[in-house]
């Protein structure tokens, strides 16, 4: 067979593909009979209202020097590491802003860190296409610094985001720009499961950002720069469960809800959005319309303990509150007065439901507790 026949197959094939993609999608569609705010309106759901005093900044954690990229809490909830521009993981204490542990990393380049569900240690990676496990009750070495427990390495690009698995220390699911997923044996450093790849099911692009399911640990979602987010479930890492359409750019984060049956997600082409794991349908776009058509980008999502409300951080400094019900934003933390000077890059919600900390270009850290008479929601 000739390179032109080839050529002329595989285009035929290319455009076969595409018109069972658009089929599906209008085949989505017609399935879609209501969408969470209709049914949340056809069941007389009042709106959430918040006042000036039901979320407010109570601390500023300083002592990064540059742009800070990623944070986490522990499961005990008063403490966070944040990884930043600087190469430095800073472990604080969130009830004092009173820094624990300052890790300088093997690799400047940092992009992402998780600390483990004891809390005894912390996970990192970056540019570097490492992963790297440093536990904190390790000595000192004589400059200082925590040395690097275990290095995960076998990923071909960068690791872009880190996440243990649930109630365990000795599993991490990373997701990176080769493409794939894996599941590391931390104990051994060696690679448990790949997921996509050379497999057809896998992604097409760079995978941006992973969420491991609370309720089932076996499953967790994966969005990418293909504009897709795909389910996976760890024992069968040969295809993917399922893939979910809807973006219209680069999925940058994503979260499963609280009750682990639907998954958030933020992406470049300004949405967020919500899907069912189970039915594979899109349940509700999130989108304010913004002045001279600015289309922000998303960064970070995170759902509170509820689910009720869905904290969203923007590229242009915004950080929305919505009302996960009626799809409104009920309060722009980027707008308020002692709010950070740059973009929110990264945030997270304490395992308690009490308090969210964003992360911004500004090098600083924000807690945000709840008060008034909604102390958790």
């Amino acid at each position: 067979m000739s390179v032109a026949e080839l050529k002329e197959r595989h285009a035929a094939a290319t455009e076969k593909v595409n018109n069972l993609r658009e089929r599906l999608k209008q085949r989505r569609q017609q399935l879609l009979d209501t969408n969470v705010v209709e049914y949340a309106r056809s069941q007389g759901k009042n709106p959430v209202t918040f006042g000036p005093t039901d979320l407010v900044c109570c601390r500023t954690l300083q002592g990064h020097t540059g742009k800070v990229y990623s944070l986490d809490w522990t499961p005990e909830r008063n403490r966070i590491v944040s990884a930043s521009q600087d190469g430095r993981l800073i472990v604080w204490n969130a009830l004092t802003s009173q820094k624990t542990h300052a890790i300088r990393l093997p690799c400047a380049w940092v992009m992402t860190c998780a600390f483990s569900p004891t809390g005894q240690s912390v996970a990192c990676g970056g540019l570097d296409s490492m992963c790297s496990i440093f536990n904190l009750n390790s000595p000192a070495d004589r400059d200082g610094n925590l040395p690097v427990s275990r290095t995960l390495g076998g990923h071909r690009g960068y690791v872009s985001c880190c996440q243990y698995v649930p109630d365990e220390d000795i599993h991490i699911i990373t997701s990176s720009g080769d493409q794939t997923c894996v599941l590391w044996d931390i104990t051994t450093g060696l690679r448990t499961s790949v997921f996509g790849g050379e497999f057809q099911s896998g992604h097409t692009a760079d995978v941006l950002s992973v969420s491991i399911n609370g309720s089932s640990s076996k499953l967790f979602v994966s969005g990418s720069c293909d504009a897709t987010a795909r389910l996976w479930d760890t024992r069968v890492a040969s295809r993917a469960v399922r893939t979910f359409h809807g973006h219209e750019g680069d999925v940058n984060t994503v979260k499963f809800f609280p009750d682990g049956n639907t998954f958030g997600t933020g992406s470049d082409d300004g949405t967020c959005r919500l899907f069912d794991i189970r039915t594979g349908h899109q349940l509700q776009v999130y989108y304010q319309q913004h002045r001279d058509n600015e289309v922000p980008q998303v960064t970070s999502i995170a759902f509170s303990i509820s689910g009720r409300l869905l904290f969203a951080g923007y590229k242009n400094g915004d950080c929305y509150v919505w009302d996960t019900l009626l799809a409104r934003v009920v309060l722009n933390l980027g707008s308020l007065q002692n709010s950070h000077e740059g973009l929110i890059s990264c945030l997270g919600l304490s395992a308690d439901g009490s308090a969210l900390c964003t992360g911004s270009y500004d090098t600083n850290l924000k807690i945000w507790a709840f008060g008034g008479h909604r102390m958790v929601m």
